[in-house]
Order: C-alpha cells, then structure tokens, then sequence
C-alpha cells in the first residue's frame, strides 16, 4: 500500500472510498484519471503532471487517438497505457469549461465516462482529481460535491462492481479538503 497523507476514508456499499492529498501520478492504483482537454495535448496542470511523469508514450498514445478518432467530445472519456506509471491505464476525460454551459452535467457525464470505462477494463482500483475545477475554471467547492456524489450514486447503482477502491486525490489542500468533508458528511 502507498503511503498517503492528509486523507479520510470510509467504505461504501463494498468500496473502499479514499481522500488524499499528494500527487496523482505517485497514487499505486490501476488507473489514474487525466482532466484533459478534447485534443488530449498534455500540456499544463494534472495533463502535464502524468505525461512529464509517466513519459512520451502517453502523449504519443494520445496523439495516435486523436488522428483515429478525433477530438474527445465534453463528458467523454478515452484510455492510454499508463507509461512508467504504476498504474496499468490513463482514463482521459474532457470536463466542461466554466462558461460554455450545462456545466455540471457535463461534469457529471465525464465522471460516469471513467467509471464505466473503469469497469470495463476490469480494475479494482482508481485515483480522480477534481477535473474541471482547475484550469477549467469550475467552482472548487462545487466540483467536489458534483464528483463525489455522482462517484457515490454511480457506486451503489453498481454493486457488482469490481473495483474496491476509489481515491479523490488532489494536490492542494483546500481540494482535499472539500472532498474530505463530502466524505465525513456519509
């Protein structure tokens, strides 16, 4: 098990729920999620992180999607290799932009995207950053209750589910700690 600091946890309908602070790209699961952007260009925030920490081959992988199949719409989500990660995969989902509309469905569609794709690759266990609330420009304090409540709802909509462990995790403190009071207030 990885150490993790600052985090809450409590176990939900067979899942293990985990808020932690610390850098995404260090988090021991199988997936790490990527708030990216429709192009999949990993260049700044959460992107730039995972790519600058797992190699070229994610970019790469991404870039090959891309051409394929072209942009990734809003509230989708696509999958790479995870590099030299310790994860297996990279879940790429396209949040919404403040401003563009319909934003918290979107947020909440782009959240649904990762789980289902989680499931179908069969993992156990995953590691969401609060998308959109960054560069995106989406309330903090609203993203957190968006994300964690469609995880919640999503999870006991899916009680074969096989993943057993879900972390919030997130670099700063005032992130973490909204998610932490989302999951204090189970």
């Amino acid at each position: 098990m990885n150490k993790i600091e600052n985090f809450s946890k409590k176990i939900v309908n067979n899942v293990l729920f985990v808020v932690c602070q610390g850098d995404i790209t260090k988090q021991k699961t199988d997936v790490i999620v990527n708030a990216a952007n429709s192009y999949l260009s990993h260049g700044g925030g959460v992107a730039g992180a995972i790519v600058g920490a797992g190699g070229s081959v994610i970019q790469d992988e991404s870039n090959v999607i891309v051409e394929k199949y072209g942009p990734v719409l809003v509230g989708s989500a696509v999958y790479t290799s995870a590099g030299s990660l310790n994860a297996k995969y990279i879940i790429h989902t396209v949040g919404p932009k403040l401003g563009e509309g319909d934003e918290e469905n979107k947020l909440k569609r782009a959240l649904l995207s990762v789980l289902n794709l989680s499931d179908n690759l069969k993992i156990s266990s995953i590691s969401i950053p609060a998308i959109s609330t960054g560069i995106f420009g989406f309330p903090k304090e609203k993203g957190a209750k968006v994300i964690f409540n469609t995880v919640l709802n999503w999870v006991y909509e899916h009680a074969g589910t096989l993943l057993k462990e879900i972390r919030f995790c997130n670099i700063d403190n005032l992130t973490t700690d909204l998610f932490k009071k989302e999951i204090e207030n189970l």
